[in-house]
């Protein structure tokens, strides 16, 4: 039996179209982010993630790095969106999701990123649309989703977020997102903001990957392609000198159920450090200012077994330079 995404029942009920008018009413004194900034994005008012009533889409492609239950042998259709909330002075996207002005003219309107969505699904036959840094861009995300169902739309749509999310606009999303793929960061809120630019990233990741985990549970579905179609795998970076805190993020994570699907990487590179002449001068940075160490990341590998961790994959340590991509190269950023 082919897969059926739940929200084709919720565009057939006029589901969908209520939860996209509701988000965008969000927009009007955005609270779409644990950050609730309050500006009117609908009148083009911008603040922290410098985004306002239009999406901001660098790039979209067919993308085979994802994790092998995802990317199959067609890929996973990457819609990477522009801007971000967070200011992760380490961001491997940065070239998108730091330039603020820049991205600014890679705007889209809705009924452009349901085309988006049509062409990865009917010309790149990819196995689903997956939604890059999404979380300032659920409004616009969910009224494209609902009009590329009009277009034929079927396949999964994944979450690929940094789990600074909102519980709120998560539990609207409920049945319109088939896989849920955050990337758990810090365990240490000084962490958060030392290095991401937040004060509670650990009090609102941990609020986020509950409610993902209230919607999905633990177990993942397979598709007759053996490929997953729904469920949460929950991604770890280890960082340089274990500012990730990784076995504090692990015991937290068992706590929900070790049953859970994990994806531990070591793709660290400091992309943006080394680019930020100023970066040199700041002590916290010098302790991520270079790759991981193979102890570091074996070590945090043992640790899945002490958890009880048995579902998921772990990246191969020489990755780092695989998984850097070149957004200089907007049609195929990880060309190489």
């Amino acid at each position: 039996m082919n897969y059926h995404p739940p929200y084709l029942d919720l565009y057939a009920s006029g589901e969908l179209t209520r939860r996209a008018e509701q988000l965008e009413g969000m927009l009007a004194s955005c609270n779409i982010c644990p950050l609730d900034c309050g500006v009117n994005r609908l009148e083009d008012e911008i603040a922290r993630c410098y985004s306002g009533k239009r999406a901001i889409v660098s790039s979209y492609c067919a993308h085979f790095g994802e994790e092998p239950a995802l990317s199959g042998t067609s890929g996973v259709g990457n819609i990477f969106f522009g801007n971000c909330n967070l200011r992760c002075v380490y961001c491997q996207n940065y070239e998108i999701s730091q330039r603020w002005k820049e991205e600014r003219k890679n705007e889209v309107s809705d009924e452009r990123l349901a085309e988006m969505m049509i062409e990865l699904q009917n010309d790149k036959k990819c196995h689903s649309i997956g939604f890059v840094s999404p979380t300032h861009f659920v409004p616009q995300m969910v009224k494209a989703i609902e009009i590329a169902c009009g277009m034929g739309l079927n396949i999964p749509i994944i979450y690929n977020t940094n789990a600074y999310d909102s519980v709120e606009v998560l539990k609207l999303l409920d049945g319109i997102i088939d896989i849920y793929l955050p990337d758990i960061k810090y365990s240490d809120e000084q962490a958060g903001y030392d290095y991401s630019g937040v004060k509670d990233y650990v009090k609102h990741s941990h609020l986020a990957l509950q409610e993902m985990y209230n919607q999905m549970g633990a177990d993942l579905l397979y598709g007759e392609d053996r490929l997953v179609k729904r469920g949460l795998i929950i991604r770890h970076l280890v960082l340089p000198n274990d500012i990730a805190g990784s076995e504090e993020t692990l015991k937290m994570i068992s706590t929900l159920s070790p049953e859970l699907t994990l994806s531990v990487m070591s793709q660290y590179y400091p992309t943006n450090t080394v680019n930020d002449v100023n970066a040199e001068k700041s002590e916290r940075i010098l302790l991520i200012n270079r790759r991981i160490r193979e102890r570091e990341y074996e070590k945090v590998l043992d640790m899945l077994g002490e958890y009880g961790f048995e579902n998921g994959w772990a990246q191969e340590f020489e990755s780092q330079d695989y998984y850097r991509p070149d957004f200089m190269n907007r049609a195929e950023p990880f060309k190489k």
